[in-house]
Order: structure tokens, then sequence, then C-alpha cells
């Protein structure tokens, strides 16, 4: 049969399975998801039951700049917003200027002075429970109020957190040295019943949301 000696041993290596770029990765609760660049992660806990409330933190440093007299941080200013979306109509945003969406499911807890959480420098706050059935996708932005780019910044990341009790589920970090003001960090949007968060990582330029809105609809079909 096909088996015996004289079969031709196969020349081709077998190929490796591919990445997993389009299956979804679902959440563990014995460690964090860590999320490449595009990907998604469904916001289901492992025995199968949805989250309800999350909050999402943001992190970053300045870039150390060495100098005559020794290096220093530049003083950047940072702002995280999130922007609801119902289709491709922007809806309603919560960011410094307006801390909680107007129907409260989104709450930003201001600039976060206080160090509260694993470095995040800012957290917001989302209800998914409250979240009006129109809204379906939610953009996590970062924009530089001083037109600092993204060059003289490291290390951010945006980290899902369950609100229930504080574990991290899912974090996306950023390759880093873009040379924009302002990135998409990441989308939470709707899937059937439930919710999904994709990594997005992509840079743009705006000094603060009002500028980013316009921008964000090409975000929402990735």
């Amino acid at each position: 049969g096909p088996g015996g000696p004289g079969y031709p041993p196969p020349t081709q290596p077998v190929p490796p399975p591919p990445p997993q770029q389009g299956g979804d990765i679902n959440l563990s609760k014995d460690r964090p998801v860590s999320l490449q660049k595009g990907q998604r992660v469904n916001l289901r806990k492992e025995d199968g039951g949805e989250l309800t409330f999350v909050k999402m933190g943001l992190g970053w440093d300045p870039v150390r700049q060495r100098g005559m007299f020794g290096s220093r941080t530049v003083d950047i200013d940072l702002d995280a917003s999130v922007v609801m979306f119902a289709d491709m109509n922007p809806a309603d945003v919560a960011y410094y200027g307006q801390l909680s969406s107007k129907d409260g499911s989104v709450r930003h807890q201001g600039d976060n002075l206080t160090g509260e959480g694993e470095g995040d420098d800012e957290v917001i706050l989302v209800d998914l429970t409250r979240v009006p059935a129109h809204i379906n996708t939610l953009i996590f932005i970062v924009t530089s109020y001083k037109g600092h780019t993204f060059a003289q910044v490291q290390n951010a990341f945006c980290r899902l957190v369950d609100g229930a009790g504080n574990a991290e589920l899912a974090r996306y970090t950023l390759a880093g040295g873009m040379p924009f003001t302002a990135m998409a960090m990441a989308k939470v949007f709707r899937a059937g019943t439930g919710w999904k968060m994709q990594a997005i990582g992509e840079g743009f330029n705006a000094k603060h949301p009002g500028e980013a809105i316009p921008q964000l609809g090409r975000f929402l079909t990735v």
C-alpha cells in the first residue's frame, strides 16, 4: 500500500498552524491575555458568564532625555478618552472635560494623580450592562495636549480589568516610538449578546478628543 517502503518520504515539512489572527482569544482566569496588535479577545469569563463591569487602565512613561545637565523626563500631558459610537456615528465621549457619558455607563476617573493601579495613569470605568442598546463600539484613545508625539513616550499600554474582583483580564502594550500626537489604543464592541475587545495601536494626529473623533471612523471596521 501507500505506506510501504517504496513510498517517497514527504519532502515538505508540515507547515506550522497559522497564528491566531482570525480566531478570537478567550480570557484565562490564570493569567491576563497579552494581546498583539489587531487581536481580539472575547469578554466572557471562563465559566461562560459575561463580564458586566470593567475598567480600562491606560498608562505611559515619558522617555528620559539626556542633556548637558543630566537626564530629565519631558513634561508630556497625555489624556485618555473613550468615544462611544452608534454604528458609524459618534454619540458621546468621556474625557477630562466631561468625565461621565450622558447615560452614566462610562465614567472617567479624571487625571489619575493618586497612582492607583499597576502603573495606570488614567482609568475609565465601563458598566457594560448600562451601555445603551444603540451604542455598539467604544474606542479608547490617548491624545497629547501639548503636541508631543508618541516618539517621546515609552511603555504605553492599556489593560482591561474585571471591575468585580480587580483581576487584570487583558493587556496591550504599544510597540512605541510613533511620530503621532494621538493613538487609538483599543476598542470594546458588541458581538452577538456579548462584547469583545480588540487591540488597535494606530497613531494619528490630534491634540484633544474633538480633533480625534472625525478620524476614528476607520477603526470601526477593523
